[in-house]
């Protein structure tokens, strides 16, 4: 099995890897919490590639997406500057999201896409996500050192989530 994590930029192929990654995340992640229906819809309205590229072509964001055996099987976007009430005002503080999708969540799917994004993050001094309560990646992101900051609710449907946070330390 080949794994490979890389950068990639907002061009067509890296969006559409992503769009690929991102609806069926979508789906995994709300099946049996939201009506199917309302799925697609927010999907169909949501997901649009050219708001994506402009995202992505903005310097203070950075989107890595993992391959497996040349397919895309996670991703991560990193956006600097990008703070939240729970954190302290004082240091600067980088949000991601961090999504692998189920049939290909792996121990060194999760250690390749998660060393990507720290290394991308080592400027900044906290690393940040709101992530669903029922996230299967929730427990992986603790022991990887993230602790909670705040309980709150995330995504298009407000479901319970937690803020993470994760010190950069630097030494």
């Amino acid at each position: 099995m080949s794994i490979i994590s890389k950068f990639t930029v907002g061009s067509e192929e890296g969006i559409s890897d992503l769009i690929t990654i991102i609806d069926s995340s979508v789906y995994t992640m709300h099946k049996g919490l939201v009506p199917e229906e309302d799925l697609k819809t927010y999907i169909k309205n949501n997901i649009d590639p050219r708001k994506m590229i402009n995202d992505l072509n903005d310097l203070s964001n950075q989107l890595i997406i993992t391959y497996i055996d040349e397919k895309p099987a996670g991703y991560s976007i990193l956006k600097s500057s990008s703070g939240h009430p729970a954190l302290p005002e004082d240091k600067r503080a980088t949000q991601i999201s961090f999504v692998i999708l189920p049939e290909f969540d792996s121990p060194e799917a999760r250690e390749s896409l998660w060393k990507k994004s720290r290394a991308a993050a080592s400027f900044t001094d906290i690393i940040w996500m709101n992530i669903m309560n029922h996230d299967p990646l929730s427990t992986f992101l603790k022991e990887s050192g993230f602790s909670v900051a705040a309980d709150t609710t995330a995504g298009p449907f407000q479901l319970p989530s937690q803020i993470l946070q994760f010190e950069i330390r630097r030494g």
